[in-house]
């Protein structure tokens, strides 16, 4: 993308969040602007007044116009700014539920990409540092509007000057005082422009040092057992410390580099207003104008010569951020590649979805190692599949390629003789009730948590909490299936442990009620004796449905049909609990034994 597009593209999406804020910073801008403008006519007409002798009531007069006018004027400006402000609130909302969206939306294995989360990362990081990227967009376009504003309102009345001055006889003194004006004007914007430049590099050093002190932030729970356990506390000290150190002596250096850099800027704008106010005074005495006009175009000159110089600060800073808006874009930018196939999924009463895997290979993005090599599996309807093996064995990816979380580098999957990637995508997610290790439970009444929508059927939630064994704790929520999980939203919400927040996550499995229940470690963070009660029902709460189930601990896998054992990406054995330990060679033999020693 080219870089003069980047601000307008970014501008363009970040300005549809909210149409009229904009519009209502431009209204809120002009007033805002038209305030000092109006004092400094108003003052210059009421000092002419007194120079030439004029009547008490005349006076009076311009004093209580410029009293009203500027009440009037600011009590527009101050309605307008409080509308300005509800719209921002809006457009904030909005373009956080934008980014939201676009972070939900994108495809499963897009979401899992390290580059995809750098992305995502960098983008919070840059709003952190001197709101770079679209907050700094925001404001300097806000900037620009009251600049350019005021800039006309300076012109305006620059013109009108040059038009006073016409009238009198030519003197070479003006042209000399002309000249050095226009030349120290362009000194000072030239200074300024430099500077800006030389300033966004120093600052950019500081940026980095508070990135990095973020991310260090970001890794230190203060609240952490082992902080208090092997006394990290005296190391994270010390860091912070060399930190702070470092941070503030590159602070103190960009300082002092950036004053040097203001000295020539202010000695020029200093001499400009020294040239204004002699060409004022000059023509004052030549009569062009009234010695009340000294104030006024003395004024005038000042602000104009300030907002050109501002307005040059204003294309920097955006030129400046552009890397940070591009960013932002790449993220916008990224493509779900995903097929999201057509064909229906048929509704059969008889749950009838027989699975397989044909030569299936898959790697991770980024990877040139295999998670999985050439996988061939056949899941029949009704099973009772345990699948086992050591922790990276490629247990989990097994299961994202099966909910077609991600599709398979090599090989394929078929379901009923067909592709699963010629299935309707969502129609296919919702032949699956999954319950995954790194469950998600939100903090919305238990009723939406359960039935995973924002209503739910009262008898068929409390039956599939019972028959997880979470009856007890249920009947103690005075509001029942009303009672809000966590205290985020709601200071009366429930918070509860590990074990029952899964035993809500296997209730909310069976709620959906879907051909296939899948149940990665599903009791971890359960008790032995809600485990044992778990597996003892375990043919009642799966009933017809075709069950695959992984697990650590072998002994909770007897009940199976089947047993597929995973070991460094591929599949070394299958069979029934029986015939694998049966196999003195076999990795089930190894593993079950291996845990096994601990209960002899």
């Amino acid at each position: 993308m080219r870089k003069n597009n980047i601000t307008k593209r970014t501008l363009k999406i970040y300005h549809a969040y909210n149409p009229k804020y904009f519009p209502l910073c431009f209204l809120q801008s002009i007033f805002k602007g038209v305030i000092p403008y109006f004092n400094l006519w108003m003052s210059s007409e009421i000092v002419t007044a007194l120079s030439e002798g004029r009547k008490e009531q005349e006076l009076l007069l311009l004093v209580a116009i410029t009293l009203l006018g500027n009440l009037l004027i600011q009590i527009i400006e101050a309605a307008l700014g409080r509308s300005a402000e509800t719209a921002y609130e809006i457009l904030k909302n909005n373009e956080a539920a934008a980014f939201n969206r676009k972070t939900l939306s994108l495809d499963y294995d897009k979401i899992e990409n390290p580059d995809v989360r750098i992305l995502r990362q960098k983008i919070k990081e840059n709003s952190y540092i001197n709101n770079y990227g679209v907050e700094k967009m925001r404001w300097n376009v806000i900037r620009s509007m009251s600049c350019l504003i005021e800039i006309t309102f300076s012109a305006v009345l620059f013109f009108e000057m040059l038009h006073l001055i016409m009238t009198v006889p030519f003197h070479w003194l003006s042209i000399v005082l002309l000249l050095s004006l226009i030349g120290f004007m362009t000194l000072t914007i030239l200074f300024q422009l430099y500077g800006n430049k030389k300033s966004s590099a120093f600052w950019d050093k500081i940026g980095e040092l508070m990135l990095r002190e973020n991310r260090y932030g970001q890794g230190y729970n203060p609240a952490g057992m082992d902080n208090r356990i092997y006394r990290q506390q005296i190391i994270i000290n010390k860091l912070y410390r060399k930190f702070n150190k470092e941070h503030l002596k590159t602070y103190l250096n960009v300082q002092q580099k950036i004053f040097i850099l203001a000295v020539p800027v202010r000695i020029c704008s200093k001499l400009s207003e020294l040239c204004s106010y002699l060409i004022i005074c000059f023509y004052c005495t030549l009569g062009a104008f009234p010695v009340g006009s000294i104030i006024k175009y003395v004024g005038y000159l000042g602000q104009l010569t300030g907002n050109i110089g501002n307005l040059f600060n204003v294309i920097t800073d955006l030129r400046t951020n552009e890397r940070f808006l591009e960013t932002y874009l790449e993220y916008l930018d990224i493509k779900n590649d995903m097929y999201q196939g057509s064909l229906t999924v048929e509704k059969r009463s008889d749950k009838r979805f027989d699975i397989a895997f044909k030569n299936v290979s898959f790697r991770y993005a980024g990877s040139e190692v295999y998670a999985l090599k050439h996988i061939n599996l056949n899941i029949k309807v009704g099973e009772r599949l345990a699948i086992v093996g050591m922790n990276g064995s490629g247990k989990t990816t097994f299961i994202k390629l099966l909910c077609r979380l991600y599709d398979p580098t090599e090989g394929e999957v078929i379901m009923n003789d067909f592709n699963i990637r010629k299935y309707d995508y969502r129609q296919y997610l919702d032949i699956f009730s999954v319950v995954f290790q790194d469950y998600n439970l939100l903090a919305v009444p238990l009723g939406n948590n359960v039935a995973s929508a924002a209503t739910w059927d009262i008898a068929k939630a409390e039956k599939c909490l019972y028959e997880v064994g979470f009856r007890e704790r249920y009947q103690e929520m005075p509001k029942g299936l009303e009672t809000p999980l966590y205290k985020n939203f709601d200071e009366d919400g429930v918070v509860v442990s590990g074990g029952e927040a899964q035993k809500i996550a296997l209730a909310r499995a069976l709620y959906k009620d879907a051909p296939f229940i899948i149940l990665d470690e599903p009791t971890a963070a359960l008790d032995p004796v809600a485990e044992a009660e778990i597996y003892s029902k375990f043919d009642e709460i799966v009933r017809d449905k075709t069950a695959i189930y992984i697990s650590h601990r072998l002994s909770s896998c007897r009940f199976c049909d089947k047993i597929v054992v995973f070991d460094k990406g591929e599949i070394v054995q299958i069979g029934t609990h029986q015939q694998l330990l049966a196999d003195e060679t076999g990795k089930y033999h190894e593993l079950w034994y291996a845990q096994a020693q601990y209960y002899a």
